[in-house]
């Protein structure tokens, strides 16, 4: 038989059965599996299992009403978003005048998830500079925003920042751009019921939200997040930056007008781009300046248990920079500023990425008893086109919002920015495809990203397993029954060690969009001495970094060994259990060509030749293009923690 970590490439069109056998994504097994008590009226899913499947989904979306998505030309609606992220064509700008899109987007394969989470921020100003007869439509802010688009996005974005509600057209009244509010936020809601498959099938889940966007004055760092409500029961009105402009603002928002209201309502916050927070998305201090307190931190790890760790701006796992940097790999996906208001400053190692945050609230658990930084992770697009889940290299149109602007015309060439990518995907860990089941996903941690591929991705912890696991049929039951899964703090008995079971399985593709097999599986572990020193290591678990995959930069097309699937069992042998700690994994594809790349050898750029340079193609020959890839999954941590820490 063949080891399971050494299953070779050649099992692309059969890995179902693969992941099956390998115990990734096994079939409902237990028939007595009892549904979960569900928040709302639903019929139970049919189809449950006892160690969980992956759910894939796309937290982050902006439709018509985000007003950077507007203003670019967006039309798509809450619905259509949800009908694209179900495997439906949609139309995208540039549009003719018959109102027809010029391009089209469609997904190679549905979402198992997904939530429009369009701007709170103006959302009512956006509804009434586009719907004739409302009030305030004929106000000349409003003309001047259908005049010109990109400059009332500036000035509106101005206004925002100076937390005014409103830009005139509202008089004295605030009510008039409340009221106007209401109705895209009714919208979104009804969207979301309509497309949540409430039958036994349980094919696709929607979640009702939207997005908090705030930024820190002076550094422009950005402070944005991602609400997710549990269920139907919603606020009457999004908390926005203008009601409260700090992240404690919205936390309490968030307790007093749903968590702690006498009806079902339950909420989480997901900060993304903490990548370009210039170091305040998750500073040791308060919005203010203050130190921390235990009660703040325990608010905040209740109501933010993940972050989103990839999307269209950018990755936020690890700093990279040339000459300096001991894992290369960090080097994936980042961009070449701070923050979110566009200074021209560079990031840092303290700008935001996950092991700085990860370090800094070990530091931060020896100081106030609680980790205010216990934070799982997940993936998402941010898209500003309403397509959810489109998050493929061969397919990449732009995202809008703060890219290439597509509203009056195709733009030659590469069709976005060198600096941005397509996003990646969220990962939720459930029994079932429910609401229910896949939000507590979320607030236990057990979640992964990716960027992009469905890639699967186990990681568990114990003190105990056996060194030949993965050779065992039944080694994720196993794995639940004597450890925990990512997410999750790990105990470990007197004399023992953490030990640590990692699984992964490619993405099996499409006819279209063929599969490419994982190179490598591997456990970052971060820790904090006993001196409170902080110090790293990247260790290759299964697979190997020196497989002699390539990629043929010309055609883009692929060659050399891989696996569709890899396993592994590695114990901590440094592990002192006066020590704290931090374990999380980094799932790793073969070398791709990059969304770029692929429209360079399209065109049959010859940076040695001017001549074969077209217009917009410039960045193919650009010093910061980065035409290949390696596409990849990261956990949630599994953290130790001394019992007298």
């Amino acid at each position: 038989m063949i080891p399971k970590r050494w299953l070779p490439s050649a099992a692309l069109r059969v890995l179902p059965w693969a992941l099956c056998i390998a115990g990734l994504a096994l079939p409902a097994s237990a028939a007595s599996l009892a549904p979960p008590e569900y928040s709302e009226a639903r019929e139970p899913c049919r189809d449950r299992s006892a160690i969980k499947r992956p759910y894939f989904g796309d937290f982050h979306v902006h439709t018509r009403y985000s007003l950077d998505a507007n203003t670019q030309g967006t039309r798509t609606t809450p619905a259509q978003a949800y009908d694209f992220a179900r495997g439906a064509r949609i139309d995208i700008q540039p549009w003719t005048d018959s109102g027809k899109g010029v391009r089209s987007l469609q997904l190679s394969r549905p979402l198992d998830f997904a939530m429009v989470s369009d701007h709170a921020e103006l959302i009512g100003e956006v509804y009434m500079c586009n719907t004739p007869g409302v009030e305030g439509y004929n106000a000349w802010q409003c003309m001047f925003y259908r005049q010109f688009p990109r400059g009332a996005f500036y000035l509106f974005n101005f206004m925002s920042s100076m937390k005014a509600r409103h830009m005139g057209q509202c008089g004295e009244n605030d009510e008039l751009c409340l009221q106007a509010a209401r109705v895209p936020w009714k919208e979104m809601q009804v969207a979301a019921e309509k497309a949540y498959d409430r039958s036994a099938q349980c094919s696709f889940t929607t979640f009702i939200g939207y997005e908090w966007t705030g930024v820190q004055p002076g550094s422009g760092g950005n402070l944005h997040r991602n609400i997710v409500f549990r269920n139907a029961e919603v606020p009457e009105l999004p908390f926005s930056y203008i009601d409260g402009p700090s992240a404690e603002q919205l936390w309490e928002a968030l307790d007093t007008q749903c968590i702690d209201a006498d009806n079902r309502c339950d909420a989480l916050s997901i900060p993304h781009n903490s990548n370009m927070s210039a170091g305040h998305m998750f500073a040791q201090v308060d919005s203010d300046g203050s130190a921390l307190t235990a009660e703040l931190a325990r608010q905040r790890i209740r109501l933010e248990p993940v972050m989103e760790v990839m999307q269209h701006k950018g990755a936020s796992e690890c700093y990279y920079k040339a000459g300096l940097a001991t894992d290369e790999l960090c080097a994936f996906e980042q961009l070449p500023r701070d923050n979110i208001a566009g200074f021209n400053n560079p990031p840092q190692p303290d700008t935001g990425f996950l092991r700085e945050v990860l370090a800094k609230g070990l530091t931060l658990q020896r100081e106030l008893g609680v980790n205010p930084y216990r934070l799982g992770v997940i993936a998402s697009t941010d898209t500003h086109l309403g397509t959810p889940g489109a998050a493929q290299e061969d397919n990449y149109l732009g995202h809008g919002g703060d890219g290439v602007p597509a509203r009056n015309a195709v733009p030659p060439g590469l069709p976005d920015h060198l600096e941005y990518n397509p996003g990646g995907l969220a990962v939720i860990w459930a029994h079932e495809n429910s609401r229910d089941a896949l939000f507590e996903g979320l607030k236990n941690r057990e979640t992964y990203g990716t960027s992009g591929p469905r890639i699967v991705s186990r990681f568990f912890g114990a003190d105990d397993f056996p060194s030949d696991l993965c050779e065992q049929k039944d080694h994720i039951q196993h794995a639940y029954a004597n450890g925990v899964p990512m997410g999750s703090a790990l105990l470990v008995a007197e004399g023992g060690k953490p030990t640590f079971l990692v699984a992964a399985g490619q993405d099996p593709g499409t006819d279209e969009q063929p599969a490419t097999p994982l190179q490598r599986v591997q456990i970052i572990k971060g820790k904090v001495t006993a001196q409170g020193q902080y110090q790293e290591k990247v260790v290759d678990v299964a697979g190997s970094a020196h497989n002699g995959a390539t990629v043929d930069l010309q055609t883009c097309q692929t060659s050399g060994p891989g696996y569709a699937q890899l396993c592994g069992v590695w114990t901590d042998e440094d592990f002192n259990p006066h020590e704290q700690a931090f374990y999380y994994t980094r799932v790793i594809e073969n070398p791709t060509c990059r969304w770029s790349q692929r429209i360079c050898a399209a065109h049959k750029v010859d940076c040695n030749n001017p001549a074969t340079i077209g217009d917009g193609l410039e960045g193919c020959c650009a010093a910061e293009h980065r035409p290949v890839i390696q596409e990849r999954a990261w956990s949630s941590p599994i953290w130790y923690e001394p019992a007298d820490s």
